[in-house]
């Protein structure tokens, strides 16, 4: 089977060199030529949590040949129809491709390609780009989780062949109700990456900050507020009841959730968004594909999103150099 990460960046210098390292023959495609330079040269070098280097397989988009089995997609959002456009000629006749991005991207990219051929998938770690051939993992490798979906006539052969190939470095949950997945992800970036590029802290001090939490309580609030308005019911995540944690009816479990997220997201306590390595890199980042999605499917269902709107105006304040990343942000915030 002919494989490749398609964006080899953060997530995926990691995920590559997990795959690399148990015998899995796959490209790492990169538009980052002194990043390239560097896998050739002296391997993928993952630090962090673990330490390890490996020898990889690593290419630029320009160098990529055609016939690729299975794509996994994990670059920005940003600019996914050209994208997909392109790597549609690098498929072999059945290939696929599966997203790992951020948002919801699959229909987008199956009006391209179609739905028998797109697959969705939700990763449960996270990572920080270092330096050229460098990638830290953030979270601990108890956290090697994979939520892996289809669209409509996807088939079950092809689902197989994506879940060997991600098994190969953590588990691989078959998700059914993969809608209900990938909101579920959307919730976490759509709050905490949202308020990591907003006040330049990591997961963690997002959720020791009383205020930023609360913050990050009324963006999950909202979240959940779009979803059940278009029928979907968040899955868990790694075991956490993600819509117990996010939604509430009344003051008192709103305070109990409050106390709670905290020992939640203790695990990836270290990780800082990619909207924030992307602000300070001097990029745009992916929130209109984040946050920006929840506002839109909130119009759609008629739910209002003040908190998340507010946040896309900072975000994009911050891009244009209005703002920089601070905690002093957080009193841009409406009262509530």
């Amino acid at each position: 089977m002919k494989s490749a990460i398609y964006g080899a960046g953060s997530l995926g210098t990691i995920l590559g060199a997990y795959l690399s390292r148990s015998g899995v023959q796959i490209d790492l495609i990169s538009h980052n030529v002194s990043h390239v330079n560097a896998l050739r040269k002296d391997g993928a070098h993952v630090t962090g949590m673990v330490d390890f280097t490996v020898p990889v397989s690593a290419l630029l988009p320009s160098e990529m040949g055609d016939g690729y089995d299975v794509i996994i997609l994990m670059t920005k959002s940003i600019g996914n129809a050209e994208t997909i456009r392109f790597l549609k000629d690098k498929l072999s006749p059945d290939g696929i491709i599966c997203t790992c991005q951020n948002g919801l991207p699959e229909s987008e990219i199956a009006e391209i390609i179609g739905e028998k051929r797109t697959f969705g998938c939700t990763i449960g770690w996270g990572a920080t780009y270092l330096y050229p051939g460098c990638s830290e993992l953030t979270s601990g490798e108890n956290t090697f989780t994979f939520s892996l979906g289809r669209m409509s006539g996807g088939s079950d052969a092809d689902l197989e062949k994506i879940r060997l190939l991600l098994s190969t470095m953590g588990k691989v949950e078959i998700e059914p109700d993969f809608l209900g997945a990938r909101w579920s992800k959307l919730l976490i970036n759509m709050s905490f990456s949202a308020l990591s590029a907003v006040t330049g802290m990591t997961f963690g001090e997002v959720a020791a900050n009383r205020k930023s939490r609360h913050i990050v309580q009324l963006l999950m609030k909202e979240c959940v507020d779009v979803a059940h308005a278009k029928g979907i019911r968040l899955l868990p995540m790694q075991g956490k009841n993600i819509e117990f944690l996010a939604d509430y009816d009344s003051r008192l479990k709103q305070k109990l959730c409050f106390l709670i997220i905290p020992f939640a997201m203790r695990k990836h306590r270290t990780l800082k968004s990619s909207m924030l390595q992307d602000i300070e890199k001097g990029r745009r980042t992916e929130i209109d594909a984040i946050d920006g999605a929840v506002v839109r499917e909130g119009r759609k269902s008629g739910v209002r999103t003040p908190v998340t709107e507010q946040t896309v105006s900072i975000i994009h304040d911050i891009e244009s150099g209005a703002l920089k990343p601070s905690p002093d942000n957080l009193f841009l915030f409406s009262s509530k």
